[in-house]
């Protein structure tokens, strides 16, 4: 069940509500009674796989550079 912030715009009281996405949202303050709105809060998601910036691209070498992996394994000869 997600959770929604408000804000009271008489008193400033800000408060955290869980409610289901078909209910109403809240209109009056649970302390003072004056009007709410609801704050956009940003969501919370991670992407995780291949197929995504972070896992696939954001790890490629450029010329004249080695990898940290590459430089920390001795080579053999033999």
């Amino acid at each position: 069940m997600p959770s929604y912030d408000y804000k009271c715009a008489k008193c400033g009281h800000v408060f955290e509500v869980q409610q289901r996405i078909s209910e109403e949202p809240l209109k009056y303050c649970p302390i003072c009674k004056g009007p709410i709105h609801r704050l956009i809060s940003p969501a919370g998601i991670i992407f995780k796989g291949s197929g995504f910036h972070v896992t696939d691209y954001g790890k490629k070498e450029t010329k004249g550079t080695k990898s940290s992996s590459k430089a920390a394994s001795p080579k053999k000869s033999g």
